[in-house]
């Protein structure tokens, strides 16, 4: 059938809503049991192509959709399996497992997240660190200086890529879809490779931008990193020291709060001030409840310019930001303490 004919297919007076709709239906051919996070993030990067599949270019974004929505059922099915939600979840595997969320846009979580890890390794301890966002939105795309060689599938179109940074493992997602949804990102032990790295002391996990849906959906996506489990992870929380930053990690405190009072997630355990030495006057007082509880045993990691013009890159982490995070670490016996170096 032509572009014309098809009613998939967006067409010049053809109102938006009805054409989410179709999309959405189209996610939904081969995914019966896809979830509203999944169908809304493939209506979301469909939808921004069907301008140029009316003109004839590029696929049917109803065919993208429905291509989208069969990953995710297929990994969600395979999650079921592995990692699910009535089995008890045992991270002994990870070693020390790290979840790092974003607190607000551009807190800088990816680049506090490969600063633990290059601490990690300069300590010659085992690390491997988690990519667990969409590629297309990573804060850790340039992380390694090449892709390394070694891929784990996980189904026909989502993979898992290993690469080096230095001495550390970093795992990225790989696909050839235009977008990795909640649902098609694989489940905690999809992530180690076959075999894993023995010993395997510390798993990094940057969730990203994807911090915000994982504290409200720990059962799901990425958000399996928070579920509750022994031993404990420590899920680092980052922030700026600015008063919008503190009111929207209040927020996705908020959103996690039901999951932890359940005991289905595990809480934050601390709070990481970025680009600051300390915190600029009355920003404080924007703090909430959940955030206020966090204060007193903040760790400030100061201004990095490198990082704001840059972001992460193949280069050592800032040796100022490293040497903030090291006493941290060392309170939880990750690393040797700084004062016997």
């Amino acid at each position: 059938m032509t572009a014309t004919g098809d009613p998939s297919r967006a067409r010049p007076g053809c109102g938006l809503f009805a054409l989410n709709h179709r999309l959405g239906a189209a996610a939904r051919d081969h995914a019966p049991h896809l979830g509203v996070v999944d169908v809304e993030a493939i209506v979301d990067v469909t939808s921004a192509t069907a301008a140029a599949a009316a003109g004839g270019h590029g696929p049917d974004p109803a065919d993208t959709a429905s291509a989208l929505g069969a990953v995710a059922e297929t990994t969600q099915g395979r999650a079921a399996t592995v990692f699910p939600e009535t089995r008890p979840v045992s991270w002994a595997a990870f070693g020390a497992l790290i979840p790092v969320l974003a607190g607000s846009a551009g807190a800088g979580a990816s680049c506090v997240a490969t600063a633990i890890t290059d601490a990690l390794q300069a300590d010659r301890r085992c690390a491997l660190l988690v990519d667990a966002d969409d590629p297309a939105r990573s804060g850790l795309a340039c992380a390694s200086t090449w892709d390394g060689p070694w891929l784990r599938p996980v189904n026909e179109q989502v993979s898992v890529r290993y690469s080096w940074r230095d001495d550390a493992l970093l795992a990225r997602l790989e696909t050839p879809l235009p977008t990795i949804t909640p649902g098609m990102v694989p489940v905690p032990p999809d992530w180690l490779p076959d075999p894993p790295p023995t010993p395997l002391h510390t798993t990094v996990v940057d969730l990203g931008h994807g911090g915000w849906r994982a504290a409200a959906t720990p059962v799901y996506g990425a958000g399996g990193w928070l579920r509750r489990g022994l031993p404990a992870q420590r899920p680092i929380l980052v922030v700026r020291a600015t008063r919008p930053s503190l009111r929207q990690a209040e927020e996705l405190l908020a959103r996690l709060e039901p999951w932890v009072q359940r005991g289905v997630a595990t809480p934050v355990f601390q709070l990481v001030v970025n680009n600051a030495r300390k915190w600029p006057s009355g920003v404080i007082g924007a703090a909430g409840p959940r955030i206020e509880a966090l204060l007193d045993d903040a760790v400030f990691v100061p201004h990095e310019r490198s990082w704001e013009i840059a972001g992460v890159t193949d280069d050592p982490s800032p040796p100022k930001a490293v040497d903030a995070l090291r006493p941290l670490l060392a309170s939880w016996g990750l690393i040797t303490s700084p004062r016997h170096r």
